[in-house]
């Protein structure tokens, strides 16, 4: 298990490569090594001599974390060992040729250079469900690779039903706030805001001796070990926020990656039992303490002192209404809480129905377009802000879309739980201490790893499993207070 999770390691620590510091000539070299490596992390997984030492050290098994550890071990075994390794390493040289294809189909402004690479993936992703089997819904198979148990039959209502109280909300606060933007038509230097970042991530607690931050098209987290955690942001001159929650959304998967406990590094345990419950902590840090005015009254008197002309007269109300606008973006890294989850929802009923082999990849932007009027009333005015805004389906992510919801909702909940166990949660963070958030979410959450599945550890924290109960009513009564508006 220890060399596994070291040769998963270095898979992340060249993945993170790619999207960073890679030279643009090295592309097709890296698709070859990441294809070797994959190749060899497969081959080791499922040799039959692991399933020996598994099946007999499984039944030794005696304390609930060896319990634990053989359970995470043996579902990812019994997935891999269903799929050939041939397609294993053609499935990695693809996602290398998607990448490539990607930027450039954005470069070109296109989507054509991306259709048949993605076309491939497609193909390569229906391989792969049919390998590991599913019960007729191939979107089963990928899903509970990022969403252990989850199934498109539960799911789907979940999401049904959010996109059915968030239509509503979005339309019952059209034209807020009204006037100007007070962030819109400013430019903040790419250095000055790259500093304010950095500071940013030593003020939640982001160890940055145990990590790094640093730039890419679309920010990520990945590195190779809790002591060596890879944060990527984006900054932008003109928009301020891509920067500022790029930051604490990564911070937040950050912060999980380095809670787990030393016991656990190089063992299975050392990860998130789910995609969902990752998602949970970028969106908590991101959204619910990120976008509050407690947050901003501590820490605004700095990113004044670091754009002392652009924010000088700028009050912190008039930043957090600007911060906290809603408004009907075509980007979803740029979405307010309000209509974030219908992108959610449109990629997810996409990605649904290319696999069912109901929508042709030649027919794709088209289909994004018209779902997105559907949903939020907008057009994209290109490509690139349409169907090529996302690098997920350039590396093969298909079923990873829904767990930022699912994070969204676990995030409302767990908040809630922190604040019945934190009485002084929001005065700590409005004089500047997050402390005792991280330290309760390190301790009832990252700490804990893979021992729990996510909803079971959902349940234990907060007393209930997955529902948009505590999330929409944090949407309403934010929203609400800060509109004037009546939302119930």
């Amino acid at each position: 298990m220890r060399e596994l999770k070291d040769l998963a390691g270095i898979i992340g620590l060249a993945t993170w490569d790619q999207e960073t510091y890679l030279p643009p000539k090295a592309e097709p070299a890296r698709a070859g090594q990441l294809s070797t490596l994959q190749g060899l992390y497969h081959q080791r997984l499922v040799a039959p001599e692991v399933g020996d030492w598994l099946g007999a050290w499984s039944e030794k098994a005696v304390s609930d974390d060896e319990r634990a550890m053989a359970r995470v071990f043996a579902r990812e075994r019994d997935r891999a060992i269903r799929v050939p390794a041939d397609l294993v390493r053609t499935l990695a040289e693809s996602q290398g040729a998607a990448l490539t294809a990607w930027r450039v189909a954005r470069e070109a402004r296109s989507f054509t250079p991306f259709a048949a690479p993605l076309e491939r993936l497609l193909v390569l992703r229906r391989e792969q469900a049919d390998a590991i089997g599913h019960g007729g819904e191939r979107y089963d198979a990928l899903l509970e690779g990022y969403e252990p148990g989850m199934r498109t039959e539960r799911l789907m209502p979940v999401l049904h039903a959010l996109r059915d109280r968030l239509i509503p909300l979005v339309q019952a606060l059209a034209g807020w706030p009204p006037g100007a933007d007070a962030l819109a038509g400013r430019r903040f230097p790419a250095e000055a805001q790259w500093r304010f970042t950095v500071e940013l991530l030593g003020r939640l607690g982001f160890d940055l001796e145990a990590g790094r931050q640093d730039r890419s098209v679309h920010p990520f987290t990945g590195g190779t070990h809790p002591t060596d955690v890879r944060l990527t942001t984006r900054v932008v001159e003109d928009n301020l926020s891509a920067a500022l929650f790029g930051t604490l959304h990564e911070c937040g998967h950050g912060l999980y990656e380095q809670g787990f406990r030393e016991s656990d590094h190089r063992t299975p345990l050392a990860a998130a039992p789910s995609m969902g419950l990752h998602e949970s902590q970028s969106r908590l840090w991101e959204n619910l303490v990120g976008r509050s005015l407690a947050f901003w009254r501590a820490v605004y008197p700095r990113l004044q002192r670091a754009f002392p002309g652009e924010l000088g007269a700028v009050p912190v109300e008039a930043f957090h209404a600007a911060i906290n606008r809603v408004a009907r973006t075509p980007v979803r890294v740029e979405a307010d809480e309000v209509t974030y989850n219908l992108h959610i929802v449109l990629r997810t009923e996409l990605e649904l129905e290319m696999l069912r082999g109901n929508l042709a990849v030649a027919d794709l932007p088209g289909a994004w377009n018209a779902m997105l009027r559907e949903l939020l009333g907008i057009e994209p005015p290109d490509v690139v802000k349409g169907v090529l805004q996302d690098i997920h389906w350039a590396w093969g992510e298909l079923g990873y879309f829904p767990t930022y919801a699912l994070g969204n909702l676990y995030a409302a909940s767990l908040l809630r739980a922190a604040e019945r166990a934190l009485p002084d949660l929001w005065p700590a963070i409005g004089s500047g201490e997050v402390g005792p958030l991280r330290s309760w979410l390190r301790t009832h959450v990252h700490a804990e790893g893979s021992r729990l599945d996510a909803e079971d550890l959902v349940v234990k924290v907060t007393g209930s499993g997955l529902t948009d109960v505590d999330f929409v009513a944090y949407l309403r009564a934010k929203y609400g207070a800060l509109s004037g508006r009546n939302l119930s």
